[in-house]
Order: structure tokens, then sequence, then C-alpha cells
């Protein structure tokens, strides 16, 4: 009876099975954490992301990015960010919903030289319920401050890795 009364309670705290998607008209707001590293993986930045996009179809989602990086590798400490816009198309498997895309942008800060940068980037979004999704991206900035040498300007980029969670409403 106690191996029945536990099954039963397994699955009452399973949660329902609704699927998410996104529709024409729909926004979403997210919110994460990031880690960046050099093309050759010798250190790392901590930082906060957030953005609010906009499907002006079912597929296709225009957004908003902001991030803040704080570092104190090769450097007493500084403050870093970035603001970007984006377009991703999103593949709609219900609950997941892969995405690619690029973005466009600008990169400032205390410890890199501003400057514009551009970046495809690459997804996963996976509904918990109708409207809330935990999602990862990475996405590889290239600046544009090496564009004189072309050779430079992708190899002195930086991978941008994230993990959050977004609302769609």
């Amino acid at each position: 009876m106690l191996r029945k009364g536990i099954v039963v309670a397994a699955l009452l705290m399973l949660p329902t099975l609704s699927y998410g998607y996104f529709e024409e008209g729909d926004k979403e707001i997210t919110l994460a954490g990031s880690a960046s590293n050099s093309p050759d993986f010798d250190g790392v930045i901590i930082g906060a992301n957030g953005s609010i996009g906009y499907f002006i179809t079912d597929n296709l989602e225009l957004a908003l990015r902001q991030s803040a990086q704080y570092t104190d590798i090769g450097v007493d400490s500084a403050l870093n960010g970035s603001t970007r816009v984006a377009a991703d198309f999103h593949f709609d498997l219900e609950a997941w919903q892969p995405f690619v895309g690029g973005n466009f942008g600008y990169v400032y800060g205390d410890a890199v030289n501003d400057t514009f940068e551009a970046a495809p980037e690459a997804g996963i979004k996976w509904f918990v319920n109708s409207t809330t999704f935990v999602f990862a991206m990475v996405e590889y900035q290239f600046f544009f401050d090496s564009a004189d040498e072309a050779d430079n300007a992708f190899e002195d980029g930086q991978f941008i890795w994230t993990l959050g969670l977004g609302f769609r409403f």
C-alpha cells in the first residue's frame, strides 16, 4: 500500500503537459546568466542578460538584448556591456523551440575596445508550461574594430553562452 501511495504522489507532482508555442504578435521577456570566453578558452567573464522580443510571424522574432558583465581577469576590475538587436527563426516542435539567427550591436566598457559587433547565434527554448520556458543559447561575437585586418575580425571575437528563463505574453 505504501508503494502505491508513493507512486501516486510522484505522479501528482509531475507537471501537466501544456505545450507553449509562439504566435504572431506574441511578446517575450528573458532573464539569464552568462559566461564568455576567448577563442582559446583562457579566461571567463560572468554576467547577466535580459531581452524583450516580439514575434512578427509565428516563427520570426525580433528582439532587443542587453548584457552586463563584470570581470577581474587581467585588470583590477571592469564592467562591460553590449546592446544588440536580433532576429531569430524558431522551429515549432511543440514544447521544444529550437532557433537560429543573428544579432548586430555595440560592445562597450572598461576592459574592451568600444566597437560594433555581429554574431551568428543558435539555441533552444523548452516550455515548462504554456507561458514559461527555459532556454539555452550560444553566439559568437566578432568585432568590427579588427575589420581592417579581415583575419583578426573573427579570431578576436568571443563566445557568449547563455542559460536562462523566459516568459511569453
